[in-house]
């Protein structure tokens, strides 16, 4: 007895992905390199001078890693509780960071122990930042209020109780000593200035404030909150000019590129999405196995760093140059793939006894019910992949081939007839599954036709097919005229080619010398 053959799933080609120059840069990066940590990592930090190591900032410490070490180079554990937002100085040397105890810790880069230790704040201080002018730091807590430090003395300087709830971001000006930009769970961002006691320009972000990034140039500010992020322009008085929601959970974080022409955005929804900042589109996207607290990029992109939930720490390194000239479509083949491939190519001597192993059948659902004659069965189990349409198509396709499909559309209720016109409605239109589905179409139109007008549900969806064809058919006639207009402009665009004028007067006294012509 032959045995029963699975149904073939057609294999359909798939839309190649554009490739564009962001493609290339973006995935030119080598696998992560993936640290634990003891704790959520928070913050993560470059140093703006070379060898630029970074601070990341988790649980009750913070951890200074060199560019390609997978061992913290430097740790600062002088901490009674989480630690909050370590970051460098302009120079390198020094980083200061919150606490949960609301105490700001100075560090030298070089040392252990806390250089100042700034108290004032009464709750956790969830953002710290030095000013340009390297004298002075800038804190944000949950007290609802912003101060500014100065080093040398370790004394409050100014403090600001504009907000309403907890500022839980920040950064100060590169480019004045005096500007700061604070936002905060109370929707709002507000620009100080350090000779003025109150704040000089207010924007409502709409969501409770996450993350705020500067441009180089200071005109543009950029903020995160919820799903939503917006860009500001500080030179027209904090006038909104982009709303972006690319993300499907809270954005935690921003960074620009090096180059400034980039912007990043890392989500809980475990994504960091690359936007062009000339129109604002996403150009990239990275994915990630848990929800993301932090992003920083290396100086000239050579490295992403994410921190996450997790407390995983992932790297990813841009690749050398060599390794960048590998062919794009080769992947490299893992060393247990040899194993895989050992004596599929022997050939059997003329004295070797060959052992044959009985392979057993392993039938997806509809191939256990085509077997046994289900034919409606195995319909309704191939209905039930709702993300593969190809393999409802091959049973049907292979439903028509036995001549047994109109077997299994007839006999359905109205909740099974209703499921066949969803699969119907959402591909029969797509060019791939178009002649499978058109005969399976026309056979319900002539099985069920006596029963138009009991169901509510099963009208609406016939109507919706309707409406789906005559669309279709739209479509398809707007495209021919496009194509005959195509045409024509091809056809008149083609260089015409002269005739010479010997060729013309030979052509003439031939047709004079022709009889049958002459007459």
């Amino acid at each position: 007895m032959a045995s029963f053959k699975p149904t073939k799933v057609q294999v359909y080609p798939k839309l190649g992905e554009k490739v564009t120059q962001d493609t290339l840069y973006w995935k030119n990066y080598k696998a992560p390199v993936q640290i634990k940590e003891f704790g959520a990592i928070t913050n993560i930090d470059f140093s703006p001078v070379a060898p630029h190591n970074f601070a990341v900032t988790a649980f009750t410490r913070i951890h200074i890693y060199g560019p390609f070490s997978q061992e913290p180079v430097k740790t600062f554990t002088r901490f009674k509780d989480t630690a909050y937002c370590g970051r460098f100085r302009s120079d390198g040397q020094l980083l200061v960071a919150g606490c949960e105890d609301s105490v700001v810790r100075l560090f030298d880069v070089s040392g252990k122990v806390a250089l100042r230790m700034f108290r004032g704040h009464t709750k956790a201080v969830h953002v710290t930042d030095f000013t340009s002018d390297r004298y002075q730091i800038l804190t944000g807590s949950d007290d609802y209020t912003c101060r500014l430090w100065d080093i040398p003395n370790a004394t409050e300087l100014t403090t600001y109780h504009e907000h309403t709830d907890y500022i839980r971001c920040g950064v100060t000006s590169k480019l004045n000593r005096d500007l700061f930009i604070t936002g905060s769970y109370d929707h709002t961002l507000k620009l100080f200035d350090a000779r003025v006691d109150k704040s000089v320009i207010t924007m409502d972000h709409g969501q409770p404030v996450e993350s705020v990034l500067l441009y180089p140039s200071e005109g543009l500010l950029v903020s995160a909150g919820g799903r939503y992020v917006k860009v500001w322009d500080l030179l027209k008085g904090g006038q909104p000019l982009v709303s972006l929601k690319n993300h499907h959970k809270t954005v935690t974080c921003l960074c620009l590129s090096s180059n400034g022409q980039r912007l990043l955005s890392a989500s809980l929804d475990r994504h960091v999405k690359v936007y062009s900042t000339t129109n604002y589109k996403v150009v990239h996207n990275f994915d990630y196995a848990a929800s993301i607290l932090s992003l920083a990029l290396a100086p000239d992109d050579e490295s992403i760093v994410v921190g996450m939930t997790n407390s995983v720490l992932s790297i990813k390194h841009r690749k050398s140059p060599e390794e960048s000239k590998e062919i794009p479509g080769q992947q490299r083949q893992r060393p247990s793939y040899r194993v895989f491939v050992k004596g599929k190519n022997y050939v059997p001597k003329q004295d070797d006894y060959l052992v044959s192993k009985p392979v057993k059948q392993h039938l997806a659902k509809y191939d256990k019910q085509l077997k046994k004659f289900n034919v409606s069965k195995a319909l309704d189990t191939a209905l039930e992949v709702h993300r593969k349409p190809e393999i409802t198509v091959a049973v049907i396709k292979e439903l028509d081939r036995r001549g047994t499909l109109k077997n299994a559309l007839a006999g359905r209720d109205e909740q099974g007839l209703s499921q066949l016109l969803n699969f119907l409605i959402g591909n029969l239109v797509d060019s791939r599954f178009a002649p499978v589905l058109v005969t399976a179409a026309e056979m319900i139109l002539d099985i069920y036709q006596s029963v138009i007008g009991q169901s509510a549900v099963v009208d609406r969806q016939l109507l919706r097919l309707q409406e789906l064809l005559e669309r279709e058919i739209d479509y398809q006639q707007d495209l021919l005229e496009v194509l005959g207009m195509l045409d024509t402009m091809f056809a008149s665009s083609l260089p015409r080619k002269e005739v010479p004028c010997s060729a013309l007067s030979r052509l003439k006294s031939d047709t004079d010398s022709t009889p049958f012509l002459n007459l």
